[in-house]
């Protein structure tokens, strides 16, 4: 990957969803992005702990342990504007991060650059107050801070997406595809075979 390509930001945290940080990271480094991934109080080298969540017919998703994700570059060197958009995954990690005051500023500074946030990730938009009058999607759990928050809840299938200006949301991780997709279109990328 070349020194200049083109760098996104992912916020992550312990219990950030599994799925919701691997996949798209790795998918976005594939087409080339640099993908710098950060966690408050952490530097580049050290871990988050994921969770995997599944739907098994349960009121609400499970939860395991999953898997050490090594962070490659330290929270307190990040200027916003290096980046040209954001990436928020969910999981359990937005309901800490919503409370570090640095983080809000990070996610304030992207409410006008391409931003995806899936699941969870609802929260720290909410909490960065960036969505009033805007459709977002979340976890169906999140609907209430999403419209406490001013905006209106997108109810759409766990497999789609919804892009609302720069802004690209999705439910859970079964939307990757369509979330991903959306994103790609709001960053100006296409890709094709």
């Amino acid at each position: 990957m070349a020194d200049d390509a083109v760098k996104l930001l992912m916020l992550a945290g312990d219990y950030v969803e599994d799925y919701e940080i691997m996949v798209p990271y790795q998918a976005l480094l594939m087409l080339g992005y640099k993908v710098d991934v950060v966690s408050p109080g952490k530097k580049a080298g050290d871990n988050v702990i994921t969770a995997i969540h599944d739907f098994e017919g349960a009121q609400t998703y499970s939860e395991k342990r999953g898997h050490n994700f090594t962070l490659n570059a330290t929270f307190e060197d990040i200027d916003t504007d290096d980046y040209i958009g954001l990436v928020v995954p969910g999981g359990r990690a937005p309901e800490h991060l919503r409370m570090n005051a640095r983080v809000i500023e990070i996610v304030k500074a992207f409410a006008d650059r391409p931003l995806a946030a899936i699941c969870h990730g609802a929260q720290l938009l909410a909490a960065a107050d960036i969505i009033k009058g805007r459709k977002v999607s979340a976890y169906p759990a999140c609907r209430p801070e999403v419209e406490l928050a001013g905006a209106t809840y997108a109810d759409i299938p766990v497999t789609d997406a919804v892009t609302d200006g720069e802004l690209v949301t999705a439910p859970a991780w079964p939307a990757h595809p369509a979330w991903l997709a959306q994103f790609l279109t709001v960053l100006g990328a296409s890709v094709s075979i």
